[in-house]
């Protein structure tokens, strides 16, 4: 399940199908199907042009990080909080060692204010390696590095060092929970993220508290054209297309209590 779920991403995201659509009108050239050719080329230039050139990215990423809005105050106390895997560089990270934060590293960052304001709090990490290879750090050990050069204990810390997906996230963190005698910890992750594991974590029975981090869109998007940023337009699609796959794909699989899971 996890090497097909990568494998159907690696050829399902945008600019892959753009090139997909590119390659099945030049064999249909090639077979003098020009109905056929005609058609891919024209749907490769759509998806090259959505996905460049306008902000559905952005739009579609904003949809997601508004669904659970990040609460107006800390909490007057806090016991623990789990960082879910992803804000580490860690192929970079295996070869160069440290800990280099990738996009999302405001998880280990917020993560690290909190812990700091709140020295009681434990810090759930999660994240094993999720390459397909299995060949480089995880995001647990790589945190833990984070954690303590910047002063914060490993007595603090429980670590799952073996998830490659949300949905082992959940299952692997509600057994450490359980070991550890917590509960109600706060949930911190990317806010295009957390509907996603927050309907896993919600199927799994885990209560959490939703604090999302690492915010991609202004608030304020509208559907338009944006010639300026095509890099930044393409990833944000890729991200928010990406998302909605994994929510589609856990509900009917049954690993999340809904398809569109909200406060």
């Amino acid at each position: 399940m996890f090497v097909f779920s990568k494998l159907v991403w690696i050829f399902g995201q945008p600019l892959s199908l753009a090139f997909l659509f590119v390659l099945l009108a030049f064999i249909a050239v090639l077979l003098r199907w020009r109905a056929t050719a005609i058609v891919s080329s024209l749907l490769s230039v759509l998806i090259l042009f959505v996905s460049l050139y306008t902000t559905a990215g952005a739009y579609v990423v904003q949809g997601l990080e508004e669904r659970f809005p990040h609460p107006a105050a800390d909490p007057a106390d806090l016991k623990c909080m789990i960082v879910l895997g992803g804000a580490t560089q860690n192929e970079v990270t295996t070869a160069r060692g440290g800990y280099e934060l990738d996009s999302a590293g405001d998880r280990l960052i917020e993560a690290l204010r909190l812990a700091q304001r709140y020295p009681q709090a434990r810090i759930v990490i999660s994240g094993g390696d999720g390459s397909i290879g299995g060949t480089y750090e995880g995001d647990a050990v790589i945190s833990e590095r984070f954690f303590t050069a910047l002063g914060i204990p490993t007595s603090r810390m429980v670590e799952d060092k073996t998830s490659r997906t949300t949905f082992e996230n959940a299952v692997n963190t509600k057994e450490l929970l359980a070991q550890n005698g917590l509960s109600d910890c706060l949930l911190i992750t990317s806010g295009f993220h957390m509907p996603r594991s927050m309907g896993i974590f919600r199927k799994q029975g885990i209560p959490v508290v939703p604090w999302p981090v690492d915010y991609r869109s202004t608030g304020k998007e509208r559907l338009g054209f944006d010639f300026t940023q095509p890099s930044r337009n393409a990833q944000l699609l890729a991200t928010g297309l990406r998302e909605w796959v994994g929510l589609v794909g856990y509900y009917f699989v049954g690993r999340t209590s809904a398809l569109y899971p909200g406060p």
